[in-house]
């Protein structure tokens, strides 16, 4: 037995692997490396905040607003030299100096590849500034905009929106983790928010919150004598529909920013035909329809930018709901919508979320109110896929399955080719 300890003892002695010192050692280069350029992009981020709110930064940065036109062209060269002049060269020395002290105090001297990183927007500002190189960085490339935003990245979509839309939102240059951290990656202000069964408990907390940051809502209820209320000076536009006679509602997609698709039913242990009928017609073919109108309504420029669908699929997409069609329906219209997302003209993001109060569930452990203000929270931080449950199962299993289905789709798929 000793004898055994004293070979493992020698082969994990160091030295005897020194191409895995090696590799640890690249790898940890590579790691500081990239946190370096993170952190320049971080260090920009706060001084563009500091440009929306610091008085004597704010001039400078709203010549930077004032030099392009909603199609992102240029107002004028004057004008674009002098937004690079004031404002982008001194963003770009305030990167260089940070990166560098940080560099400097900490003897990584590897960090230093940020100030180096940021020394070439220094430059190219400076060039800018001077009419020696005139074309801009590509999330200011003119054109209409013809891709939805991105996570993680910045696109022009993504900063388009801080420019035409919302300025004091979508502060990111690069990654957008900074706005991930403020709340700022989605601003809710002045945006028109359908949502379908908006009588019910889900429905009528998710108003109230939208309300409550700005937005306008059409409430689509099937239920006419639906009463909602006070919205405390909120704007509120009740629509009468039915599942399967869904004119109304299309009528009213093309003024629709966000539509939110919450309206289902659940048989429980029903399985005759009605019921089977009547869980697939209310929980899969009819969001199904609605979310193909919807975006269908993706035709002009800024509609790639503004225009998203929130899709409540639940957490019955990976677990037992204890009701066979009302998991059936769910996943169902949960991989149509991981299907349709391969070629989505605007942003779909997935409810999935467990058993919460309501006149489906009244056995549901959580709070539609609770739920709504975690939909929201998440939705402002541009979480893609919304996992708000008890079940810590469902934060395993479900980035797995929506990984591997949507793997799947795209190998064996393809996207619909016009004539």
């Amino acid at each position: 037995m000793l004898e055994r300890l004293s070979a493992f003892e020698q082969w994990m002695a160091p030295g005897t692997f020194p191409w895995l010192s090696s590799l640890a050692g690249g790898l940890g280069f590579c790691g500081l490396g990239l946190g370096s350029v993170v952190l320049a992009e971080l260090v920009r981020d706060c001084y563009h905040v500091a440009g929306h709110y610091v008085p004597f930064l704010q001039k400078a940065h709203n010549l930077h607003h004032r030099a392009y036109r909603p199609d992102l062209s240029k107002v004028s060269l004057d004008l674009y030299r002098r937004a690079e002049l004031l404002n982008d060269v001194p963003e770009a020395a305030f990167m260089v100096l940070v990166t560098a002290a940080i560099a400097w105090s900490t003897h990584l001297w590897v960090l230093g590849l940020g100030a180096i990183y940021s020394a070439a927007f220094l430059i190219a500002s400076l060039a800018r500034s001077r009419g020696w190189w005139l074309e801009t960085d590509l999330t200011h490339a003119p054109g209409a905009l013809v891709a939805p935003p991105k996570p993680w990245l910045v696109n022009r979509a993504y900063h388009w929106r801080h420019h035409f839309e919302q300025p004091r939102a979508y502060y990111s240059s690069t990654f957008t983790l900074a706005d991930q951290i403020m709340g700022t990656s989605l601003s809710l202000k002045g945006k028109t928010i359908g949502i379908t069964g908006a009588s019910g408990a889900l429905g009528r907390a998710l108003l109230s919150q939208v309300l409550a940051r700005g937005a306008r809502v059409v409430a689509f209820t099937t239920s006419p004598d639906a009463d909602f209320g006070p919205t405390d000076g909120g704007s509120v536009t009740v629509v009468s529909w039915e599942v399967g006679d869904e004119d109304r509602v299309l009528a009213a997609l093309p003024q629709i920013d966000i539509l939110v698709l919450n309206h289902g039913i659940n048989v429980y242990g029903a399985r005759d035909r009605d019921a089977i009928a009547a869980s697939f017609e209310v929980n899969t073919f009819s969001p199904w329809r609605l979310l193909e109108a919807f975006l269908s309504t993706v035709q002009e420029s800024r509609d790639f930018a503004t225009k998203e669908v929130w899709v409540n699929t639940s957490e019955a997409e990976v677990g037992p709901a204890l009701s066979p069609l009302y998991e059936l329906s769910k996943r169902a219209i949960g991989d149509l919508v991981t299907l349709r997302r391969l070629d989505a003209p605007c942003v779909i993001r997935k409810l999935i979320l467990g058993p919460f109060r309501s006149k489906l569930n009244p056995y549901g452990v959580l709070s539609p109110n609770f739920v709504a203000w975690a939909v929201v929270f998440l939705v402002q931080r541009d979480f893609r896929d919304l996992i708000i449950t008890i079940n810590p199962l469902t934060y395993l299993l479900f980035p797995l399955k929506e990984w591997s289905r949507s793997l799947y789709f795209r190998l064996f798929s393809h996207p619909h080719r016009q004539p």
